[in-house]
């Protein structure tokens, strides 16, 4: 018997639970620094989820809250609701719902809940009449596993860029990858080899924002355990292995307007509309504050380097691939779009996607003028060109990154003053860190030498 309080969308999930026998729920959350947290309940527990929500310990989730202040509450959001295929047998499943983290202190939607802020950002943009379509692409490596079970970096595989089996090993993985995804909702596009050996790069289809950033959290952990089941490792690491290209997302981005796209004007060169253009403008404007956000790690700026593919040059294309946005060609105007090439899959998606549609959207309200499109390499470019260009540099590590950052006022409201200070204070510390360590480069350079 279920409880009148339950929404239609809320029953239909319990009949759901049971009709294909799931015995526990993964209450899923993502933390500041975009490690995904699971809440484990029995099945049975699930109308009591949404009618009173789940109590748990925010003070030992990173970025959360303090000792004295660490009662939080998850409320599962029913359209969520998956069955995860690599837990479904004959007689049982286990079944996955996102989740909206709650203080109980105020009853309020915690301002540290990552979901939350993209959710502030989509409002922001609604209250200016539109809504958001993103598509991310990420890339990952699969790799062997040693006898312990543990990650090694020895690929499976010697393909390349679009390559077919028999050099492209893994195309049986990315196979059951695809349908574990399908099975949970996932409409995939494409799926092929990238360029480096091991690497891969699935795509599914755009979405508003808020699913799609629940739909990356959700890609890394069915790749991870799909792999895994192939006694494989798959790593969303931006560069796991020295002097070969790392592993982007390059995030797709446009914006609706009453139901047309307010990026298309078919009279323009380009296909861009007026608010396209500022949109860009924008974020242009803000990309180096954008990077310690979506590229979030010390490793990050190890992809980040020129002749590697990866975007360093503030700057859009509609052309090549040289420049840090480029204005991919549109077959029809609901297709007309802007895509960030510097993002990379070690980003938490819901601050790097709020960072993203509050700069563009300052660039709308503010009405910033785009700068012309670069058509030529900028890779080819001495720097006395870049200089006549007027083309900057990303920052070059995590610690210029969070510099920019600590300047950038708009992005700091992207994520809000409580994620901000937190995620501010947990990368200062990891680049610290970086710092002090001595790597098997140094050691293997000097050691001997000095």
């Amino acid at each position: 018997m279920t409880s009148g309080n339950l929404s239609a969308e809320e029953e239909a999930v319990l009949e759901q639970i049971e009709e294909q026998n799931v015995d526990f729920l993964r209450l899923q959350f993502t933390d500041i620094l975009g490690t995904v947290k699971n809440v484990s309940i029995p099945a049975s527990q699930a109308e009591k989820a949404f009618t009173e929500g789940i109590y748990f310990d925010g003070s030992s989730i990173d970025g959360f809250v303090r000792i004295q202040e660490s009662d939080m509450r998850l409320e599962p959001v029913p359209s969520t609701f998956a069955v995860l295929p690599w837990r479904k047998t004959d007689d049982s499943a286990a079944a996955r719902l996102i989740c909206n983290v709650f203080d109980t202190s105020t009853g309020e939607p915690f301002s540290g809940d990552p979901r939350g802020v993209l959710k502030r950002a989509i409002e922001r943009a609604d209250e200016l009449g539109y809504d958001i379509n993103a598509a991310p692409e990420p890339e990952f490596f699969l790799f062997e596993e040693d006898e312990d079970g543990r990650a090694t970096t020895k690929t499976n595989d010697a393909g390349g860029y679009f390559d077919l089996a028999p050099k492209d090993l893994a195309s049986d993985v990315r196979r059951d990858i695809i349908y574990g995804l399908e099975s949970m909702g996932f409409d995939i596009e494409a799926s092929h080899h990238e360029v480096a050996e091991g690497q891969h790069e699935i795509n599914f289809t755009y979405d508003d924002a808020l699913s799609t950033a629940d739909n990356v959290a959700t890609f890394r952990s069915v790749v991870r355990a799909i792999a895994a089941e192939h006694d494989l490792h798959a790593t969303f690491m931006p560069k796991p292995i020295p002097r070969i290209n790392g592993s982007g997302m390059h995030t797709h981005i446009s914006l609706f307007e009453d139901g047309e796209n307010a990026f298309h004007d078919g009279d323009d060169e380009f296909n861009l509309s007026e608010t396209a253009k500022q949109f860009t403008a924008g974020v242009l404007e803000h990309a180096p504050a954008i990077t310690a956000v979506a590229n979030p790690t010390v490793n990050s700026y190890k992809r980040l380097v020129p002749g590697y593919e990866a975007p360093v040059y503030v700057a859009w294309s509609d052309r090549n691939r040289s420049a840090l946005i480029r204005k991919p060609a549109a077959r029809v105007p609901a297709a007309s779009r802007i895509e960030l090439r510097s993002p990379d899959p070690s980003c938490n998606p819901y601050l790097a996607l709020a960072a993203m549609i509050h700069a563009g959207l300052d660039g709308i309200e503010r009405g910033l003028e785009c700068p012309a499109p670069v058509r030529e390499n900028i890779y080819e470019f001495d720097e006395a060109k870049r200089e006549e260009y007027g083309i900057d540099t990303l920052p070059t590590n995590l610690g210029e990154a969070v510099d920019a950052l600590e300047e950038d006022e708009t992005v700091q409201h992207a994520l809000g003053e409580h994620v901000h200070e937190k995620f501010v204070e947990a990368k200062r510390a990891e680049f610290k860190d970086y710092l002090v360590d001595v790597s098997e480069w140094e050691l293997d350079r000097y050691l001997e030498t000095f």
